[in-house]
């Protein structure tokens, strides 16, 4: 009876921490996986397959309709349910191409995890830096927040610049300008001129 208790107090021990991963190793598992894509030979004779493979895994660790929605800012609650979710389709299309050329420019950079901070039990902050291979430094702080009990990254700040701030900017000043469609006219434009392989 006793060992019974204790194994069933073990599973659940292993099914806690499981399913809290610390943001810092649920980053640099989503980052190894997409490494060990761009590195793979086999891979880099079909783009196609590389490129899927790379968003596949990219999105387990992306959460694009947060970041659609931190990006839209005060324009999102004025968008219907179904102009949310085609916004946050856009959007997520966009991030994928124009990141993904990007990541397969990968060239044995050295990523170094610093630290990270838990500004409460919701959110965190994963401080990184790339070193290239002339020893140039950049640093990539990752954003995240605690959703269905995983780690997600909502914001990606690279030198000091967040993604969504500058996106959330040019949005807005389009919008401003010349109205919502406007934008959507922008991002399938946009979309349609980064389409992936």
């Amino acid at each position: 009876m006793f060992k019974r208790i204790m194994l069933v107090l073990t599973a659940l021990l292993l099914m806690v921490s499981a399913a809290s991963a610390a943001p810092t190793d649920e980053v640099k598992k989503a980052v190894d996986q997409v490494v060990s894509i761009v590195a793979d030979k086999e891979m880099k004779k079909n783009e196609v397959k590389r490129r899927q493979a790379l968003k596949k895994t990219i999105s387990t660790i992306f959460d694009y309709s947060e970041m659609a929605k931190r990006s839209l800012g005060k324009h999102w609650n004025a968008r219907s349910a179904a102009e949310k979710t085609h916004f946050s389709e856009l959007f997520a299309t966009l991030l994928e191409n124009s990141y993904a050329s990007k990541i397969e420019a990968y060239n044995n950079e050295k990523i170094i995890y610093i630290k990270e901070f838990m500004d409460d039990d919701e959110h965190a902050v994963v401080k990184s830096k790339v070193v290239t291979a002339a020893r140039d430094e950049f640093t990539l702080d990752y954003h995240l927040f605690k959703q269905k009990g995983k780690w997600m990254v909502y914001d990606v700040v690279i030198e000091g610049v967040s993604l969504v701030s500058n996106y959330r900017s040019q949005f807005n000043k389009t919008i401003t300008s010349n109205g919502y469609d406007s934008l959507l006219k922008k991002l399938q434009s946009k979309n349609e001129e980064l389409k992936a392989p």
